[in-house]
């Protein structure tokens, strides 16, 4: 009966020391999700460049309440019904947390699945109000994103359209897509608010290639200026062949042109334009040591890398800090209070909005972009 006892004894000490074992290797799947093939795809490598650094620094510190982080990649090139698919599978993975989508159209659908799974979702990327707003009419608190609101952008962009082109005939175009549609409706609200009223207002659709009919449209107008609601590859698109048929128009637009892929599609013609979006985080003293990390691996964390590492970061800070990953206790310690990520130090309203934002211009210029001041 001792011995016996002792065998039990010994069995439960194994079984205790392979439970430890089990628990010092496990792993916490979280994911990024977004145009990873397709058309936007540079803005996917963005995201998933992102996440990568962040997993790779996070689990370097120790992980998750003692876990490893495990990144899970999901592609669904800016589609609202492949988003589905990926939301899903997803969950199918066990995902606890999700840095995306990249596209308003994409976030906003998936974002269904994952309230509905349980998932806190985080975008760095979807502009569209409805992607927040929506979520807290319905009381899903588990909703966030790492960058501003087109209605905040579309407020500084059309003010300073309203200002700066008084008297000049503006054109405002969009390309149908949730992203693209709302923040040219955005800020052509504010301009005609700011007093000054467009002589066109025309839609295009993704992936059109010949924009001989609008040009020609606009060029008739006398247009000194094209605002354009959409992504980066029909904007190159569209200046390059305003270009080609002589009309000098300065095309304006919002934080999808924040890619150098845009001026390698629009070659010359891309110098000029200007986009909104957030100051830029690769110059800030909380990033440095990050962009260092991404430069020293030849790349460069431009666009929204950077608030893609800010939505892991800070994820997982809050369930470090929650001493869990359950989505709706991880929110409401988002809320709790302010936190420091490597795009400065930032807060959560009761919508999942950032507390602060502020929009700047960028300028085209030689291949490249740099903020500019007025």
């Amino acid at each position: 009966m001792q011995r016996f006892s002792r065998r039990m004894a010994g069995a439960a000490f194994t079984a205790v020391l392979l439970a430890s074992s089990a628990m010092a290797h496990a792993e916490i799947v979280i994911a990024s999700a977004g145009p990873m093939t397709g058309a936007y795809a540079a803005f996917g490598e963005q995201l998933r460049r992102g996440a990568e650094q962040a997993v790779k620094d996070i689990n370097a510190a120790g992980g998750v309440n003692g876990e490893e982080l495990t990144l899970a990649i999901g592609d669904d090139a800016c589609d609202p019904k492949q988003a589905v698919a990926v939301a899903n599978d997803l969950a199918s993975q066990g995902a606890v947390f999700v840095a995306g989508h990249f596209c308003s159209g994409s976030s906003i659908p998936a974002g269904d699945v994952y309230a509905e799974e349980g998932i806190l979702q985080m975008s760095p990327a979807s502009t569209n109000p409805a992607y927040t707003e929506g979520p807290f009419e319905e009381g899903v608190t588990t909703v966030f994103r790492t960058c501003g609101r087109d209605d905040q952008q579309g407020d500084f962009a059309g003010k300073w359209l309203a200002e700066n082109y008084a008297g000049k005939n503006v054109a405002v175009v969009h390309d149908k897509s949730t992203y693209g549609k709302g923040l040219a409706d955005l800020t052509k609200q504010f301009m005609n608010e700011g007093g000054l009223d467009e002589v066109a207002y025309e839609a295009i659709s993704a992936g059109d290639k010949d924009f001989t009919a609008l040009i020609t449209k606009l060029k008739s107008q006398n247009v000194d200026a094209i605002y354009f609601g959409g992504y980066h590859t029909e904007a190159a698109l569209i200046a390059r062949q305003a270009a080609e048929q002589g009309l000098q128009a300065r095309l304006l637009s919002g934080d999808a042109l924040n890619t150098v892929e845009y001026a390698q599609l629009a070659g010359p013609a891309s110098d000029g334009t200007r986009f909104t979006n957030a100051a830029e985080a690769r110059n800030l003293p909380t990033a440095q040591k990050v962009v260092e990390e991404f430069k020293a691996s030849g790349y460069d964390p431009e666009g929204y890398t950077l608030s893609t590492y800010a939505a892991v970061q800070v994820w997982a800070a809050a369930a470090n800090e929650a001493g869990t990953t359950d989505a709706a206790k991880v929110a409401e310690t988002l809320r709790s209070h302010r936190w420091d990520t490597v795009i400065g130090n930032i807060g959560f309203d009761e919508k999942g909005d950032l507390t602060e934002n502020t929009y700047v211009w960028f300028e085209y210029d030689g291949g490249n972009y740099a903020q500019v001041d007025n």
